[in-house]
């Protein structure tokens, strides 16, 4: 992989010139694949050799890809699918839910395909139950399918997802906090994605660092005072992270969160990024602000209704009727199939070890398939 000698220049400006080496080398490695289970569904991880991620309580580091399409448990959303760097953000997340109160409206504002969604939903069950609202939102609409079907997947009933500019929130002071993981030249997914590499200059940085100022003044009335902010992007250079964070905390009315020293994170000036070369996933900047203002905590309106979020349906009725992995596979595909003769007949869940996959209607000599057309699998799973 072939990176221009501007590239090298701000990413040795950005981390050192040792550090920088050490990147360059590692981004010609291939990538690395893992997961985070989901633990409303799932707390045993069934991959063979995985290992703990140190940051995340639920993220494990697998030693090879598997055909995730050909795993059931990955359709009942018994896991995502998530760099091991990206489960940072949910770290750092974590930490800030100790000032957070019951009924808390959290924002997660550029969020296709889900991933960090997921990981702040998992955190906020686990410390208030249902007493939450997390909106997710994805602005551009190509992407917010596959922000609506991951979610969903999940199946958080305390989440809603909308497709709204930053600009269109309003003005009313809503959330507590506020995730910003803002759209970046993608320096940290070079190995991942070779035409990042061919769309990178210096002027696709310079375009991303204006954009994340636009995006972050249109988004920082609906936070309030006192509230959080959490800046990422899955980018290197100082312009996009450090720079920018400089910019929001002295234009918007904001004080920098000191970041820590946590190894394997490098502390930048404002903020922890991590580098390929001193961790196995991708790159990850991530730094917190705090409104300027007093944190009062109470809730001035109802964010699912504010803003008509898209919610899960409530779960299809019927019995759940377990099947083996291979009618689970067929189902999935969209295929007729056979339940076991002792299978309720009229309206049933299927499900593979215990985790609804979706409505059937068992006809008893075979069952009807009414897993949703855009969701099966298209492969072949014989």
């Amino acid at each position: 992989m072939d990176f221009s000698e501007d590239f090298k220049r701000l990413l040795a400006e950005s981390v050192g010139e040792e550090l920088s080496l050490k990147a360059l080398e590692a981004l010609q490695a291939p990538p690395s694949v893992s997961v985070r289970l989901n633990p409303s569904k799932l707390l045993d991880c069934h991959f063979e050799g995985a290992e703990k991620v140190g940051w995340s309580p639920y993220g494990y580091l697998l030693k090879e890809r598997p055909v995730f399409t050909l795993d059931p448990l990955f359709h009942a959303g018994c896991y995502y699918v998530q760099d091991t760097s990206a489960m940072f953000v949910g770290h750092v997340f974590r930490k800030f839910l100790k000032e957070l109160r019951p009924g808390a409206a959290i924002l997660d504002l550029c969020a296709a395909p889900g991933g960090k969604t997921t990981d702040l939903a998992a955190s906020l069950r686990e410390r208030f139950g249902d007493s939450y609202t997390l909106i997710s939102n994805e602005v551009m609409r190509a992407r917010y399918g596959a922000l609506k079907a991951n979610v969903e997947n999940w199946g958080d009933v305390r989440v809603g997802t909308v497709s709204r500019d930053p600009s269109a929130f309003g003005n009313a002071p809503v959330f507590d906090l506020i995730l910003a993981d803002v759209p970046c030249s993608g320096e940290g997914m070079f190995r991942k994605d070779e035409k990042a590499v061919e769309d990178w200059s210096l002027g696709t940085v310079e375009f991303c660092a204006a954009r994340s100022h636009r995006i972050l003044a249109d988004i920082w009335p609906v936070l309030k005072p006192g509230g959080i902010l959490l800046f990422s992007t899955c980018t290197f250079n100082h312009l996009e992270n450090d720079d920018t964070v400089q910019w929001a905390a002295e234009t918007l009315g904001a004080d920098v969160i000191p970041p820590q020293d946590e190894a394997p994170a490098l502390r930048t000036r404002l903020g922890q990024l991590l580098l390929p070369g001193l961790v196995p996933g991708e790159g990850q900047y991530v730094a917190a602000l705090r409104k300027s203002g007093v944190y009062e905590g109470v809730r001035t309106a109802d964010p699912f209704a504010l803003y008509r979020a898209e919610r899960i349906e409530p779960s299809s009725p019927g019995p759940l009727v377990n099947v083996g992995r291979g009618t689970a596979l067929s189902y999935l595909h969209g295929d007729a199939i056979q339940l076991p003769p002792d299978a309720p007949l009229g309206a049933v869940v299927i499900g593979f070890e215990g985790h609804p996959l979706g409505p059937g209607k068992n006809l008893g000599k075979r069952c009807n398939n009414l897993y949703p057309k855009a969701k099966r699998i298209r492969m072949d799973v014989r």
